[in-house]
């Protein structure tokens, strides 16, 4: 990230064209098979141990029992475990088939430090997955065991657990991403710090709808624990648009004296 800040400077006034997305997009769609392949190779092991995944995942951040409430649930669980873990595996590699799409578009804006950009992608992430999962996952979890009562016993179904569990940590994961997706709009001057700044009230307002919409419940504790880094993640994400700007300020009047 910080070599993407060091490029950007130069002359990008030249507008992104509808045809250049619809091109990268179309180089993304060729790395399907390549994609759905490498996430094949990715599920043969984890099935293997999909199984002792569970019941850490269930350790780190439940103190009690599943449940299966149907014949077929503890089986379509492990099935739908072992998807999400292949998925969260493959993540790199599509990132990497993502980027490789999309960098010619910004190698033609100046920017030719790629390998820093799907760094910083895949260590985005997964720092955010691991947050989750270790920090979030667990506090979320224990306050809605909270409510429980000598009238409420709670009864987990395996499924829904599962669930709950992989859209939370892929939901942090990709809300992770968000100071890189910032700087590289700056980057292509489709956005400004000063417009970030004085709309900052809407941007809360939209970071509360996405809290809302990624964590699987409704509670306001739940939201929070996503709304809060996500906050952080904006702030940081307009300091690195800050710094792009500034430093082309600095590069550019010599450029338009040559």
């Amino acid at each position: 990230m910080l070599d993407l800040i060091k490029m950007s400077g130069g002359n990008l006034n030249v507008e992104i064209s509808r045809q250049e997305v619809f091109q990268s997009l179309a180089r993304f769609r060729k790395s399907f098979l390549q994609i759905i392949l490498f996430f094949m190779i990715a599920a043969l092991p984890v099935l293997i141990f999909s199984k002792s995944i569970l019941r850490h995942l269930r350790d780190t951040s439940l103190k009690i029992d599943l449940v299966a409430f149907a014949i077929p649930e503890s089986l379509l669980a492990i099935l739908k475990l072992t998807l999400y873990a292949a998925l969260f595996l493959s993540m790199p590699f599509i990132f990497f088939h993502l980027w490789r799409a999309f960098a010619p578009l910004f190698h033609r804006k100046g920017l030719k430090s790629s390998p820093s950009v799907l760094v910083a992608a895949i260590l985005l992430f997964y720092l955010g997955a691991l947050f989750c999962y270790f920090v979030t996952l667990p506090f979320g979890v224990q306050f809605l065991l909270g409510y429980q009562s000598a009238q409420i016993k709670p009864m987990i179904s395996v499924g829904k657990y599962v669930s709950f569990c992989t859209f939370f940590i892929f939901g942090f994961g990709l809300t992770f991403e968000l100071p890189l997706v910032l700087a590289l709009l700056s980057y292509l001057r489709l956005i400004q710090a000063s417009s970030l700044t004085r709309n900052r009230r809407y941007a809360i307002l939209l970071i509360a709808i996405a809290a809302a919409v990624v964590t699987p419940t409704p509670d306001v504790f739940n939201m929070g624990l996503l709304g809060g880094p996500l906050y952080i993640l904006f702030e940081i994400g307009i300091l690195l648009v800050k710094i792009i700007e500034r430093k082309r300020m600095m590069e550019e009047p010599p450029r338009a004296q040559a």
